[in-house]
């Protein structure tokens, strides 16, 4: 007894035992820590935990860059035609009329997108996580579920070889600008020595043009040409090529998001039926494992498209 006596004083009088509680322990997965949580904050936690499980985070990378680059492209093509036809107006001395439509054109190809990609942003997160399993519940909804990802696909692959002609279109009238920026480098026409010669391509001028209207001589004209024109313009084009390739990326990104949201939008039946199925074998036996509850349930938290 007075073994004993002398064994339970000594641990009392332990370090870490007399001077720390067992919510200060120094193992951070403690019980205390793991299960001692407050209700409020559990319950916070949880509907936390469930928020970031519905979003899509997949189709909302890909419209977040569908946006900055439409939004780039938009701007800077808008920019770039006003030059265009300044440059026109006041140096070759021709109207083009169908600018100020392209104009138009560009601010309605930025309205459109933007809306396409909220629009996929809202099919992503009707198919994702705990959201796909309530909408997604009658067989009905999801053959509607399915035929909206496929219109959705079929609308982004038409718009893909869209954004292709566009970037080739892009390539070369940014090459065409390069060209007009390495004639105005040309150390004769700096100092106005000899004229910038567009008559060789007539063919692309207008049949009343004059020939002294396809050449750019004097201090004024190759002032606004190179430096008020072409040198600002070719910038613009160069951004807005970058800008198309974002968008190809980001429609690329979304046939992606589209496959697997239509994948787990028919799959989504078979997963219920084969948990119905686990979960009554586990009412039947009790001994069984439960390894197969979270294979079953593992695929809630990797649909995240």
């Amino acid at each position: 007894m007075t073994r004993l006596r002398e064994l339970h004083q000594a641990r009392e009088n332990l370090p870490l035992r007399g001077n720390f509680g067992s919510n200060v322990s120094l193992d951070r997965f403690s019980e205390r820590n793991l299960h001692g949580l407050n209700s409020n904050e559990q319950s916070c936690r949880n509907m936390c935990n469930e928020c970031m499980a519905r979003v899509p985070y997949a189709t909302l990378i890909a419209t977040i860059m569908c946006c900055l680059g439409v939004g780039i492209f938009c701007g800077t093509m808008y920019r770039g035609a006003t030059l265009c036809a300044l440059m026109m107006d006041q140096v070759f001395h021709l109207h083009l009329g169908w600018l100020e439509a392209v104009q138009l054109v560009f601010a309605s190809v930025g309205a459109c997108m933007a809306a396409l990609g909220f629009m996929i942003l809202c099919v992503g997160c009707l198919a994702t996580g705990a959201t796909r399993h309530k909408v997604y519940r009658a067989w009905r909804s999801r053959v509607g579920g399915r035929i909206s990802c496929a219109v959705f696909m079929t609308i982004i692959y038409i718009l893909q070889i869209a954004w292709l002609l566009i970037f080739a279109f892009l390539v070369i009238t940014t090459l065409i600008f390069t060209i007009f920026w390495n004639l105005c480098s040309n150390p004769r026409v700096q100092s106005l020595d000899d004229c910038i010669d567009f008559t060789q391509f007539s063919f692309m001028f207008p049949n009343n043009t004059r020939v002294q209207d396809m050449q750019v001589c004097g201090p004024q004209e190759v002032k606004l040409f190179c430096k008020d024109f072409v040198e600002k313009a070719e910038v613009m084009f160069i951004l807005a090529t970058t800008a198309s390739m974002l968008v190809i990326l980001s429609l690329i990104h979304y046939l992606m998001c589209l496959s697997a949201n239509y994948a787990h939008i028919r799959d989504h039946e078979k997963f219920q039926e084969l948990q119905e199925l686990q979960y009554l074998q586990d009412a039947t036996d009790p001994d069984s494992p439960q390894s197969g509850m979270g294979t079953l349930g593992s695929h809630r938290g990797k649909d995240r498209f």
